[in-house]
């Protein structure tokens, strides 16, 4: 049995962007999108009910895969960063149903908006 503490998956979040549009056809009916981040490759977007992470593959990026995290998921997350003006990033643990994901967040990233996110969606 894997180490529960072992990581799933890490994504990296550059920095927040307007909702791109679509991403109406990822929606149920009355869920409504409420942020969106740049990836690397792609995007993340916060909704009332789920993280949803569109991750493009491949050399040309055509393939796509769509992580889908129910917020009834996560059991607890944590934020940290360094709290200086020198910080490059701040990372988000998240511990799910599923198991353990990593977030780590750009400087471009206001971390405190992020948890309240996280906060406003889980609690």
């Amino acid at each position: 049995m894997a180490n529960e503490l072992e990581t799933l998956l890490t994504w990296s979040f550059l920095e927040e962007i307007s909702i791109p549009e679509d991403v109406n056809n990822l929606l149920v009916q009355g869920e409504t999108p409420v942020a969106a981040y740049k990836t690397f490759r792609d995007v993340a977007i916060f909704t009332d009910k789920r993280l949803i992470v569109r991750d493009a593959q491949g050399i040309k990026g055509k393939k796509i895969e769509i992580y889908s995290l129910p917020y009834s998921s996560i059991v607890m997350w944590s934020t940290e960063n360094a709290g200086r003006l020198l910080d490059f990033n701040a990372e988000v643990e998240l511990w799910t149903k599923a198991g353990h994901l990593k977030v780590m967040l750009d400087k471009k990233c206001d971390i405190r908006k992020f948890d309240m996110l996280l906060a406003n969606a889980i609690l």
